[in-house]
Order: structure tokens, then sequence, then C-alpha cells
């Protein structure tokens, strides 16, 4: 049986629930399980400063219910998740600058209402099956690379500290409580659909909106290694954790096809962009965000292909040629 028939006996007819979900991850992930046949409902708070756009469903809004509502307001909760089979939990705050700056709210999103979400669960609805989406920021500057599920977690910014505590209570809740959950440790994604209007998501979100607008950009640094991870690789991630037995009480990492240096990235988007983009130009990283850079990463995989027989399967180039593709039709809807 293929995957896609597997995941329509798995999803068809069920009642999802996607908190984040007109984000950039949880649109891509509510399109996915429309087509499969899932009964979609969508909570987001639609902050300016969050990733949330009602584009990121243009063309669904009869087909899915939309809740404009912060999952911090706990009355909404419990209404919500009534009735739900699956939680594709991806409501946070990503910023790591905004973090530092502003932490009372980094912690009330990331860590606060995620105890909420998960004390409405085990009161209202036990038997729901979540997945919670969290990050690569959790293990700090790596020891060794590259990274698995074993190494240290010492985040080095507010954001990555909270998003380690909403982990935790995942774990938790499903120990203890029975609130079956996962937890997927994203790396960068990238994709259609993802925020560009500033870099509060993905520093590469920038370097899109300077591309289609035919802007040079600029890479800080240049050496820094990384892995990327295509959305639509992503979407397949949760799917299967929400659809596996093994996935419960388990955390896995997702990591991209390969791993590349921040110029070699810079080269390959170039490249996606063709003649028509006026290239990049490189310069040093800024002290001010150097205290909470965490250098090269690149995560070991390994695991949730053992577990879950997932792998990545789009290259970082396609990913890019395909974001760029989006946004030379969309941009206007994204800035």
């Amino acid at each position: 049986m293929s995957a896609a028939s597997q995941h329509r006996r798995t999803f068809g007819g069920k009642k999802v629930l996607i908190t984040g979900g007109l984000g950039f991850i949880g649109s891509n992930l509510a399109r996915a399980l429309l087509r499969l046949g899932a009964e979609v409902t969508i909570i987001d708070n639609l902050f300016p400063r969050h990733g949330g756009n009602r584009r990121n469903l243009h063309g669904l809004e009869k087909k899915l219910e939309v809740i404009i509502a912060d999952v911090r307001h706990r009355r909404s909760l419990p209404a919500c998740l009534a009735g739900k089979d699956f939680l594709f939990n991806l409501a946070g705050q990503t910023s790591h600058m905004d973090s530092m700056t502003d932490p009372d709210t980094d912690l009330e999103i990331n860590c606060r209402a995620q105890l909420s979400i998960l004390e409405a669960c085990r009161q209202h609805n036990p038997g729901i099956r979540v997945v919670f989406a969290s990050t690569r920021q959790i293990y700090g500057r790596p020891d060794y690379l590259p990274v698995d599920e074993k190494h240290p977690l010492r985040p080095v910014d507010v954001n990555g500290i909270n998003k380690l505590a909403g982990e935790e209570y995942h774990l938790l809740y499903s120990e203890v409580h029975g609130v079956r959950s996962t937890v997927l440790r994203l790396t960068n994604t990238i994709g259609p659909r993802m925020r560009v209007k500033d870099a509060r998501q993905t520093f590469v979100g920038v370097w899109i909106k300077e591309v289609v607008t035919g802007k040079p950009f600029e890479v800080w640094g240049g050496a820094q290694l990384r892995d990327f991870t295509s959305v639509d690789d992503a979407v397949e991630a949760f799917l299967l954790a929400a659809a596996r037995p093994e996935a419960v009480g388990r955390v896995f990492n997702l990591g991209g096809v390969g791993h590349v240096s921040l110029r070699e990235l810079a080269d390959l988007l170039v490249a996606a962009a063709g003649r028509r983009h006026a290239g990049y130009t490189v310069r040093a990283f800024p002290a001010d965000r150097k205290k909470i850079d965490i250098g090269d990463f690149y995560a070991d995989g390994r695991l949730i292909e053992q577990v879950l027989g997932w792998r990545p399967t789009t290259t970082v180039g396609e990913a890019l040629a395909q974001t760029v593709a989006f946004y030379r039709k969309e941009l206007p809807h994204y800035l």
C-alpha cells in the first residue's frame, strides 16, 4: 500500500485541529490533510509579528474551519479540542531575537500556552493524538556533527529554553497522563508560504524576498553549515508521526538532503532565480547576533528513518526553486 493510501486510511474522515494553522508549515499541513479527506479546524491568532497569513489557505476557506483565537486564552481551548482525533501543535513564537528582547511573550506562547493546551487535552479529550513542533535550536552549539537526539540540550536563547520546556511538557503528559504525544525537532524548513517579510522565521525568507524583487541579498559569514528541509518533506514527517503508534512518547530530529554552507546556499538560490537576479554580498556576522549563533549545525535523521521510515526527498535546490516560483506570483500577499 502506498504512503498516500495509508494516510487516507488514517486521516480520512477524522477531525484534526492545527494550532498555528495559518502559518507556513501549518497551512501546508492543512492542505495535505484536506487532500486526504480529513475534517480540518485551524486556530491562529494572526498576530502581525507571527507567521499567520490568510493567503496561505486561499481558495480553501469553505473547506475547513478557521478560528481566530490565541492559545494563551484557556477558555477557548476545550471547545476547540472537543471531538478531535488529532492535534498538530504548531502554535509558537519563532524569532530568536524577539525572544531576547521580549522574553515574557516568548514564555507565554512557547511555554505557558503549551501547558494550557495539554491540560485542556487531559481534561477534555485525553484520547487525542498530538504531534508537537519543536526545534533544533534547543541543542545550542553542537559538540559533534551530525547532531543526534542524544546530544546535550543547551539552548543559547530564550526561545530555545521555552521550546525545550514545551517539548518536555508534551513528553511528560504522554508518559504520565496518557495524552499520546510525539515531538519533532525541526531544522530550517523552506518552501512556498514561508514568511518572507522579515527574518523572524528564517533568514532565508529575506533572501527569497530580495531575489524575487531583483535586489542583492546579504550573506552573514558564509562558511556556516546548515541543513534544510522542504516543507513537503516536513509535512510528511508530521503525518507519519501522528499515524504511527511507534512514535508515541518519542523525539525525532528532522534533517534535510545533505548540508550546505550559507555561501553554497546563496549560490543555489541565485541559480534558482536565473538571470533576473543581482547576486549577493558577504559581510561579517553582526556582533549583536553572534552571541546566540550556534555555528555549524546539521541533524542526524537516522532515528526517524529507522522507526518511521521517513527520509527527506527534496533537495535544497529543488525547494528553493519551488519557493522562488511561488513568490514570483504571490509576493504582494506576503509583504
